[in-house]
């Protein structure tokens, strides 16, 4: 277990935004992070959990506490029966069970960040969600100061949220275990458009597994959602924000404003998202209010290869990025009566 003081973060995000905590600690086992949590609570220590650092806005000021590192590791594949550790790297987990035959998870290849923040953001792409393939997840439960294990059920899943997300400081993820699918070396059916369009096949088709992942790949690098340090797309936070979901009233005042800005042949993205509800693209909406990509004169800016992400050009801080967060959110409010919600989650600092 390694332990810093006053130490960078900035360098564990994939935004390189955010100022120093008072103390770094990198646990690489269970039992270690466990003993760093009790000593914080202990304590009343303010505790800031860190993965991937891929979803993380943290304040310029940094964070008064202690940091926790998780770079735990783990992977163990049991027939279609897998078990991560929460430091492992998602993606290359991901490939890992592409390589083994299974299905399930291949579209969430080159998503950036860690094992453990999977279940916390349900996180999802081109089609597939991580709740659908979760069995439980194992977790040190702050409150009864004990490991527990919760099933898929009890987990509170839905779009881009969890039971984890809307209590944070209560558990801590330590392991995730989900259960694939042998179809013979073939993917899922294929539930997203662009990635079948792609492929030259049907939406709910299913084509080799590493043919899919590697398609899934090549259209994030693309958007620049797949991590390189010499490219600044990728110096963000991927989605900045989520696709908004509207109930039938709001659907209707939304259309009725899209006819009136933009004209009454012009039909935004409508996708069902459950009774009497309906999902749009943020995307869209940020493009159509004005904020094309490149957005932006100074070191924030919207990326040149997606409008949805927004990104650290190299010298921005966090301020600037949440002048341009809240530029890009007030203006499609101001367009379209649809408020953004951010992703990531912010560090001292709210949008």
């Amino acid at each position: 277990m390694q332990e810093l003081h006053d130490a960078p973060l900035a360098p564990l995000t994939t935004f390189r935004l955010g100022g120093p905590a008072t103390r770094l600690v990198t646990a690489t086992t269970d039992d270690e992070v466990i003993a760093v949590v009790r000593e914080a609570d202990a304590s009343g220590t303010p505790l800031l959990i860190i993965g991937g650092g891929s979803n993380l806005v943290i304040s310029d000021k940094g964070f008064e506490g202690t940091a926790l590192r998780i770079a735990t590791t783990g992977f163990r594949l049991d027939g279609t029966r897998l078990e991560l550790a929460a430091g492992e790297n998602w993606s290359d987990a991901v490939a890992r069970t592409v390589e083994a035959g299974l299905a399930g998870i291949e579209c969430m290849a080159g998503v950036p960040g860690s094992a453990g923040a999977t279940p916390i953001q349900n996180v999802g792409a081109y089609g597939q969600e991580v709740s659908a393939t979760i069995t439980e997840v194992v977790a040190y439960d702050r409150r009864a100061d004990e490991v527990v294990t919760i099933p898929n059920a009890d987990c509170g899943f839905y779009y881009r949220h969890s039971r984890f997300k809307q209590d944070p400081t209560r558990h801590v993820v330590l392991r995730v275990r989900f259960e694939l699918e042998d179809a013979g070396g073939l993917s899922a059916p294929l539930k997203y458009p662009e990635t079948a369009r792609t492929l030259g096949v049907e939406a709910g088709e299913r084509v080799p597994a590493a043919t899919a992942r590697e398609t899934v790949l090549k259209l994030r690098a693309g958007k620049g959602m797949v991590l390189d340090a010499e490219d600044h797309d990728t110096w963000s936070a991927g989605s900045f924000f989520t696709n908004p979901i509207l109930t039938e009233a709001e659907h209707a005042a939304f259309l009725a404003r899209v006819a009136e800005r933009l004209g009454p042949d012009v039909t935004p993205p409508a996708y069902p998202a459950g009774d009497g509800f309906t999902k749009t693209s943020a995307a869209w909406l940020i493009d159509k209010a004005g904020f094309t990509k490149g957005y932006g004169a100074g070191p924030a800016r919207i990326s040149t290869k997606h409008t949805l992400a927004l990104t650290n050009r190299g010298g921005a801080t966090t301020e600037d990025l949440l002048a341009l967060a809240r530029e890009v959110r007030d203006g499609v409010f101001a367009a379209f009566g649809v408020t953004l919600v951010n992703e990531p989650v912010t560090v001292g600092v709210s949008l």
